[in-house]
């Protein structure tokens, strides 16, 4: 029903208010009001939405684990590397990828997929490797690690958004994608130099 007919009805409901007769002709319309309220909320905020493919769940947890992986590496980066350039490719990465958990975050919380916490086995190995170099083999190899990082990350960012279930997920996968790109060709551009 177009909005402007239920504000009509709910104005209709209003003046029976006024009226003495007509009390249950008036909770009938009031109850309409509620409801085209109620549908108006859902519409706007977004909720009632179906639950997620199982596809696309398994595509908002694989993207949160990377954003986490991505922020403690960078972190790590941040404090250990001498490279200016590193040093702001990391703080470029830390910075981005919490913006991206943070367009994640409302799909986890909607369809029930967990967020995790800490970085996964393969990242935490990666971060202890990392943790016991320095200098130039610290960049090199944080360097190498975004570069295979970053490509994996395309890689799924590109089939989520040929294979998203909810347009909505698209949308912001779409815009993840070019961020992630980025990030990508950043951090190929900085293995040339190293």
């Amino acid at each position: 029903m177009p909005p402007t007919k239920g504000k009509r009805m709910c104005a209709v409901a209003r003046q029976d208010e006024n009226n003495e007769s007509g009390e249950t002709e008036m909770k009938k319309r009031f109850a309409v009001c509620a409801v085209l309220f109620g549908l108006g909320l859902l519409a706007t905020t977004g909720v009632g939405h179906a639950q997620g493919s199982d596809s696309d769940k398994i595509f908002v947890a694989t993207a949160a684990q990377a954003g986490v992986d991505e922020i403690q590496l960078s972190e790590l980066a941040e404090t250990k590397t001498s490279n200016p350039e590193v040093k702001k490719f990391a703080q470029t990465m830390v910075t981005q990828h919490m913006e991206l958990a943070e367009q994640i975050k409302p799909f986890a919380l909607e369809w029930n997929v967990p967020v995790p916490m800490d970085m996964d086995s393969e990242h935490k190995a990666e971060y202890e490797k990392l943790n016991a170099l320095s200098g130039e083999a610290f960049d090199k190899e944080y360097i190498d690690a975004m570069v295979q990082d970053h490509t994996k990350a395309l890689e799924l960012f590109t089939a989520e958004v040929s294979s998203a279930q909810d347009e909505r997920l698209r949308q912001t996968v779409l815009k993840g994608k070019t961020v992630v790109d980025s990030h990508r060709i950043m951090a190929v551009d900085l293995q040339k130099k190293l």
